[in-house]
């Protein structure tokens, strides 16, 4: 069944999504999704073309969107704020054919070099400060064509992450991958959405968590979505009790925010039934002081892109503070020890989950896939838990050398192949240091090249330029040599 179903069988007059003040129906919804179709078909896209979706969270996000999957195409959601060499490296690792630049993407768009990207053959933009031969109200009145039929295992999307270890690559998931989480997650107790519910809509849509659990599940209970494409924590809580918000999920950042706002009032929440935390471990010292504030009680969840995403969740149970919970319905979980077999209760393991919403595999990466799924269709995490006597998981590592910043993974190693690039650079190590906000954040540790001078703001601009803010260090060391262990590796832990 092709993914994009989930909006056909909803009633014509319920709200569906609510962006830059303007509601949207269900039956408004399928019909502009079914023109967008048919727009999309007449340009030549065919079944399994890519499709790269360079929009915020927004309309023009969730109708390209559902219409791409609708015409068989694998979307390729990517992050707005890239810089354009990150932005013409995913488009051109996807071979997407065609982009659609919503209102917020053209800052990561905007100059790209096209001749970097001889595949890419059209490009829709909803502006005319987007350089595109295409506009989207064009497409949206093109005729209507009916949905492809879609098997489980066709693609529905590419996800760029850095995956269970390495540098960033792109996650293949499928039409059955992505009904199955949702069908999952509608299956656990205490954690369903009814079509009364109106979600709180701030996690970025290019983000497996803002797709799949904030918009698709959204569409698939034919509930409500409040798009947010700016995150301010005052007008975030004015919009939530205006509007009646039922649904809030999000990075503790997030939550962290709300706490520390002298000015929030004790009823911000009194609307929500559901309030939930993940991509990145929950502070307990957060949890509580959500509780005390507010009255209202996080639960936390854990999952990861190539789980489409969520594996637990604590909603509905009487898992304690700190808990992400228990399995999903319908998927199994294991906890490893080094040698492949189960450990026993209250020893730590790596986190091993198998189940339909497990991803296909890395577009074009052989190696990295069969490192991350068994042969028998686990997929390793590489995260660390431990279980205790009533099945309640707590997360107490995580995998080598990641870090989380504000629920985005950052691996170290495409930090350092960035500063490697610095002429004045003759080695380079990140890590990650503790942040009041983001949770974490990226320190650089450079050795400067002999005849070279370099200052930190040049490092930090450098990377800025080349990767997606977030992945940029906010601290620069400049050092005389990197620890090194004896096979020549440099020891991150041994940098403070």
């Amino acid at each position: 069944m092709n993914l994009a179903q989930i909006i056909e069988s909803h009633p014509a007059g319920a709200p569906a999504v609510i962006s830059r003040g303007r509601t949207t129906t269900y039956g408004v919804l399928r019909e502009q999704v079914a023109g967008m179709r048919g727009g999309l078909v007449s340009l030549g896209l065919a079944p399994g073309d890519r499709l790269g979706l360079i929009c915020g969270n927004n309309w023009y996000f969730v109708v390209s969107y559902l219409a791409a999957l609708g015409a068989g195409l694998v979307v390729v959601p990517l992050n707005p704020s890239n810089p354009l060499p990150a932005m013409t490296r995913e488009l051109g690792a996807s071979s997407a054919r065609a982009v659609v630049v919503g209102p917020k993407g053209r800052r990561g768009f905007t100059g790209i070099d096209r001749s970097e990207l001889p595949e890419l053959q059209h490009v829709i933009g909803c502006d005319s400060e987007v350089d595109a031969a295409i506009g989207i109200d064009d497409l949206l009145e093109a005729p209507p064509v009916r949905l492809v039929d879609r098997n489980d295992d066709d693609l529905a999307a590419l996800m760029f992450t850095s995956g269970t270890a390495g540098a960033p690559k792109a996650a293949m998931l499928t039409h059955g991958n992505l009904r199955s989480n949702l069908e999952q997650i509608q299956a656990a107790p205490g954690r369903s959405e009814e079509p009364s519910d109106l979600t709180f809509g701030v996690l970025p849509l290019f983000h497996i968590f803002g797709l799949n659990v904030a918009l698709g599940l959204s569409l698939y209970a034919g509930s409500s979505l409040l798009l947010v494409e700016r995150f301010d924590p005052m007008t975030a809580l004015e919009s939530i009790k205006a509007h009646g918000v039922t649904i809030v999920t999000g990075p503790p950042t997030m939550w962290a925010a709300w706490a520390s706002l002298p000015e929030a009032p004790a009823d911000a929440f009194a609307s929500v039934r559901i309030g939930g935390s993940g991509a990145s471990k929950l502070p307990i010292e957060v949890a509580e002081a959500v509780s005390r504030r507010f009255g209202l009680d996080l639960a936390e969840g854990y999952g990861l892109t190539e789980a489409s995403p969520i594996v637990t969740s604590a909603t509905g149970t009487a898992a304690p503070v700190g808990s992400i919970g228990i399995p999903l319905p319908g998927l199994e979980v294991r906890l490893v020890d080094a040698e492949g077999g189960d450990v026993l209760i209250g020893d730590a393991g790596e986190i091993w989950v198998r189940g339909p919403n497990v991803f296909a595999g890395y577009w074009q990466d052989e190696q990295a896939t069969r490192a991350a799924i068994t042969e028998d269709g686990w997929l390793r995490t590489g995260d660390i838990a431990v279980v205790d006597d009533d099945g309640y998981l707590f997360v107490v590592d995580r995998a080598k050398d990641l870090i989380i910043v504000s629920g985005f993974n950052v691996y170290p190693a495409e930090v350092e192949a960035v500063l490697a690039e610095h002429p004045a650079v003759e080695a380079a190590a990140v890590v990650g240091v503790p942040h009041p906000y983001s949770g974490e954040a990226v320190k650089a540790y450079v050795v400067v090249r002999a005849g070279h001078s370099i200052e930190e703001d040049d490092v930090i601009d450098f990377c800025h330029d080349r990767l997606a803010g977030y992945k940029a260090p906010t601290k620069v060391n400049f050092v005389d040599e990197l620890p090194e262990g004896l096979g020549g590796k440099v020891l991150r832990r041994a940098l403070t």
